[in-house]
């Protein structure tokens, strides 16, 4: 039943997934967009840690993780976001709502897999600059996606190690149109990449118990530079406005552009955290993302800088009672967490830097360790400073981690 369900919902959210638009954001010009959360609604509701696993939760931060996996695992989330956007000036309210993930995780002895599907990147910004008698807006629409496939394996049972290799596909669209007063007809200049590349995980986690009740756990995971390919298509036209504030084409030609190559940055995370298993759990992690290395793909402006980037996340969870099954309040699992960013982008002189404050509860489901996730998250990113743009957000995102037996043995159907 459970298998049946989750390849419904598969089916009704691969093509949103590889279609939406998951962001408003002004920075998301900058790069290849935004970079999206990569884990799951239980870890991203304390604070974003991925040093915490167990054997019946996905855990999509650290390939090592699956090899700990003891029943197969479907997960499903998505997510709203609720955006103000603030400059010294004015202000404004945007509302997105995105797939945020698709996985499948499957334990076999001691090893573990799993594979699934996830937004990478995404690119979204309307703005518009006034200069004298000219008007330019600037559009960009789109994003990456990441097919994965990780396995893991449990070298002792307190070391387990894993590897992920993922294959990055989509296309970015950024646009620029000027009109200027009096002339009845503007420029529109169009760039598409469609991007294309592999790249490789590595991972390990060690858990032991240092008392009876206590258990550590840590984590380190790495992942390679790898280079991506862009093929490039540039688009120029001549438009005329229309009284309703469209636009439509007069004249256009496409012009030669060389298709390119670009590194995307290493990161190297480090995490730690005790707990006593099945009540409560504490976890810090620290990542740190070689982002200087990083070039925009249209050319980086002259204000603009990319700096490392590094994050710093705090989180965990308390369960009153796992295993009260007369009181349902008891079972439910409270998160919490908060993270501080530094993303690498530099503008104006600005470093443009990323808190949030998370929670949220997995409330059980069914009979064999199932539960619905949900999670809230609070937070800001940019400053008005320097003629920028401050953004606050709360998110709002849901989760269903299925688990199910395979290949067991029935006497009775």
């Amino acid at each position: 039943m459970l298998k049946r369900i989750f390849i419904a919902l598969m089916l009704l959210t691969t093509g949103f997934a590889v279609a939406q638009q998951g962001t408003t954001s002004p920075y998301s010009f900058f790069g290849i967009g935004t970079l999206k959360f990569k884990g799951t609604v239980e870890n991203r509701s304390m604070g974003g840690i991925g040093v915490y696993s167990d054997s019946i939760h996905l855990n999509l931060q650290n390939p090592a993780s699956v090899a700990g996996l003891q029943l197969v695992n479907y997960s499903l989330a998505g997510s709203h976001k609720y955006t103000g956007l603030a400059t010294d000036a004015e202000s404004q309210q945007i509302t997105t709502t995105s797939f945020d993930y698709l996985a499948i995780g499957i334990p076999m002895g001691k090893f573990g897999a799993s594979f699934g599907l996830l937004p990478y990147t995404s690119s979204g910004y309307k703005l518009e600059n006034v200069d004298g008698d000219n008007t330019t807006q600037f559009e960009g629409f789109g994003g990456l996606n990441r097919a994965f496939l990780t396995l893991g394996y449990q070298v002792t049972p307190e070391l387990s190690v894993g590897v992920e290799a993922n294959y990055n596909f989509g296309n970015i669209e950024n646009r620029a149109t000027t009109f200027q007063e009096d002339v009845q007809l503007g420029i529109r200049e169009i760039n598409r990449s469609n991007i294309r590349g592999f790249d490789f995980n590595f991972g390990a986690m060690y858990k032991r118990m240092v008392t009876k009740e206590l258990e550590i756990q840590t984590s380190v995971a790495y992942a390679v530079e790898n280079e991506f390919t862009s093929e490039n298509q540039r688009i120029l036209a001549t438009i005329l406005e229309l009284p309703n504030g469209g636009v439509s084409p007069v004249d256009f030609r496409e012009i030669d552009v060389e298709d390119t190559a670009f590194s995307f940055p290493s990161q190297f995370t480090l995490g730690a955290g005790i707990g006593k298993p099945k009540k409560w759990f504490l976890g810090a992690e620290y990542t740190s993302q070689k982002t200087s290395n990083f070039a925009n793909l249209a050319g980086t402006p002259d204000n603009v800088i990319y700096d490392d980037a590094s994050k710093v996340r705090v989180g965990g969870f308390f369960i009153p009672n796992y295993n009260a099954f007369g009181s349902y309040f008891k079972r439910m699992v409270y998160r919490g967490g908060f993270r501080m960013e530094q993303t690498g982008v530099n503008i104006n002189g600005e470093s443009i830097d990323e808190f949030g404050i998370s929670f949220g509860v997995g409330l059980p489901v069914g009979k064999v360790f199932s539960n619905l996730n949900l999670g809230f998250e609070l937070g800001r990113r940019g400053t008005k400073s320097a003629g920028l743009v401050e953004e606050t957000f709360f998110n709002t995102f849901i989760s269903l981690s299925l688990n199910d037996r395979w290949f067991e043995k029935r006497y009775y159907d």
